[in-house]
């Protein structure tokens, strides 16, 4: 309960006492600083924290304010069928230790993977997936599927030797937050650094939910789980729907891709709009429009992959 205010006893200037109350004005003005920063590492705080602008845990390496300059690409690589696939092919990661990229299909769900100019190298049959949508590299061997439908995520690992997976023994984590049938995960993007993973939402509403805690890179559930969204943020994003992430790990900035909006946009940490690629008919290069880009991933050498149902492959280049 606030103290009432009463008028000030007005006293004859004592030696010190004005040094004593600067000192104490500027301690006053110290303690929500410090009270932000204790609930923000207590132990106590809530799972779900429901802000976040994906700075909390920013470090001294990200060149803030960078951006990938999308508008200065151009289509290598145009609707190049993916051989073989019967059925949607839907989230697309990069595999930087074998230099490869994975994708995912969904109405009989496969991991596909990919050379860097489309090829399938091999298929990787998956049980007890409803709806997967989405792929991301987590770590060497190690990865995380998204399933839409039970906004479920899945962690998996692949070798190898490996030629079939069954999630029924995988660690498990189910979000359930604003579920709304078929308009559930549509994306995934990892921040290696600091150890968290982008969830996008498609829409109704969308939203980009941050987890910390699922997976962790040493597998042995140190740290504590917990979810965190900027509703604000994302209902400024100019897209209909969210269909895949990518996080750029040298600028901090997010790459958000919408195949109702046709475009691939770079966001900051604040969500605001930095860079934009229209997949529509004459941008880019493109002869056609992207008919339903679903999948997005990045090499490190900046080149960028798209995948589009039914099963088309796209790689853009920046033109120097």
């Amino acid at each position: 309960m606030p103290l009432p205010i009463t008028e000030p006893n007005v006293q004859p200037p004592v030696a010190g006492r004005s040094l004593r109350q600067r000192g104490l004005a500027a301690l006053l003005l110290l303690l929500p600083a410090v009270a932000a920063i204790w609930l923000l590492h207590s132990p106590a705080a809530p799972v779900f924290s429901g802000l976040s602008s994906w700075i909390g845990l920013a470090n001294a390496d990200v060149r803030a304010g960078e951006s990938l300059r999308l508008g200065d690409y151009q289509v290598a690589i145009e609707a190049q069928v993916i051989a073989g696939l019967a059925s949607d092919v839907s989230g697309l990661t990069y595999d930087p230790d074998r230099r490869t990229l994975f994708a995912i299909t969904n109405k009989r769900p496969e991991i596909v993977e990919l050379s860097l100019q489309g090829d399938v190298l091999r298929r990787i049959p998956v049980a007890g997936l409803d709806d997967p949508e989405a792929i991301e590299y987590i770590g060497p061997g190690h990865y995380v599927v998204a399933d839409e439908r039970t906004q479920t995520l899945v962690e998996i690992r692949i070798d190898e030797a490996t030629q079939q997976i069954d999630t029924a023994a995988s660690r498990k984590f189910s979000i359930g937050m604003g579920r709304n049938g078929n308009r559930g995960f549509e994306g995934l993007a990892y921040d290696r650094q600091g150890d968290r993973l982008f969830v996008a939402k498609e829409r109704n509403p969308l939203r980009i939910y941050e987890v910390t805690g699922f997976p962790t890179l040493a597998g042995e559930g140190a740290r504590p789980l917990e979810i965190a969204d900027n509703p604000q943020r994302d209902a400024a994003l100019p897209v209909r729907d969210l269909s895949s992430l990518y996080y750029d790990a040298g600028s901090g900035n997010l790459l958000v891709l919408s195949d109702e909006s046709q475009v691939v946009l770079e966001v900051d940490r604040q969500g605001r709009r930095l860079a934009r690629l229209a997949l529509k008919k004459g941008r880019h290069g493109l002869q056609r429009s992207v008919p339903q880009a679903e999948g997005m991933a990045m090499d490190e050498a900046g080149n960028l992959y798209l995948v589009s149902e039914p099963n088309l492959f796209y790689l853009f280049r920046r033109d120097e």
